[in-house]
């Protein structure tokens, strides 16, 4: 169930919460490697991962989850797909539609809920996401909605990560971070999340459904369960890690090469 509590006299719920959250992390949301992408090296990278689980795009209409900034959008609109990006921040798609605009790029927004696209059955060949899946409320919900959009035999791409449960390398790379840092070997790493925000993200990230952490496999099953099909798991993003890496410090780019990160392509049956 969705914890709900009252705030300013009305329900505010933890949807709510986290449409509040990134509507204020827009503003700088491209400022950050990982966010946006800084290099011709990176750009290719995704389009190899994309054209490697979801083929050429043809024309086929494609469906953008949490769009924001269009990041992903505009990669698929390059693969040739026919793209609309659907987010629940105004403040992200304003961003979005202003990219798309300077850049010239037939690309539809809307505003929507990823649990309730109001897309209509059967109308996507392709769904992709990046960085949802780990905020999801009801993950069980979403998939069930998305399977819903696609076409039989349409493909669904996850791209996400476990960014909770931290393992010994990465734990021991932070270390390192933080005693250079204090010795005075480097700089403090820019955030471009405001400060403020900090005790926000671990409130929501509290609530949601992979509190502990998304792991690949977690994701997959609950996948197989909502009725997709060849659901595989694709640890080999070293690609497009080591392109932002250039773009990141020494210990950042190290810490993030060692998270469990993932794509994950899931079939609608015929």
């Amino acid at each position: 169930m969705t914890a709900t509590h009252q705030t300013h006299g009305k329900n505010y719920n933890l949807r709510d919460e986290i449409k509040a959250y990134w509507s204020i992390r827009a503003e700088k949301f491209d400022l950050s490697p990982g966010h946006e992408i800084f290099s011709e090296e990176e750009r290719q990278a995704w389009r190899n991962l994309i054209e490697k689980h979801l083929g050429p795009g043809n024309g086929r209409p494609a469906l953008d989850l949490a769009s924001g900034t269009a990041v992903i959008s505009h990669l698929m609109d390059d693969a040739g797909f026919r793209v609309t990006g659907l987010d629940w921040s105004e403040t992200m798609l304003a961003l979005a539609r202003a990219k798309a605009k300077t850049r010239g790029r037939d690309i539809t927004f809307r505003m929507a809920d990823a649990e309730n696209t109001m897309e209509p059955d059967g109308s996507y060949d392709v769904i992709v996401t990046r960085h949802l899946v780990w905020t999801l409320v009801d993950p069980a919900a979403c998939f069930a909605e998305w399977m819903r959009v696609l076409k039989p035999g349409g493909r669904l791409l996850i791209v996400d990560g476990d960014f909770v449960n931290v393992g010994f390398g990465e734990r021991l790379v932070k270390k390192l971070a933080a005693l250079a840092e204090r010795i005075g070997l480097i700089k403090p790493e820019i955030s471009h999340a405001p400060v403020e925000l900090a005790g926000k993200h671990e409130e929501i990230l509290s609530q949601v459904h992979f509190s502990g952490g998304a792991r690949a496999e977690d994701v997959a099953q609950l996948l197989r369960q909502a009725g997709f099909e060849a659901v595989q798991i694709d640890h080999d993003l070293r690609k497009i890690h080591r392109a932002q890496a250039r773009h990141l410090s020494f210990f950042k780019a190290t810490a993030r090469g060692l998270q469990h990160r993932y794509a994950i392509c899931a079939t609608k049956p015929l």
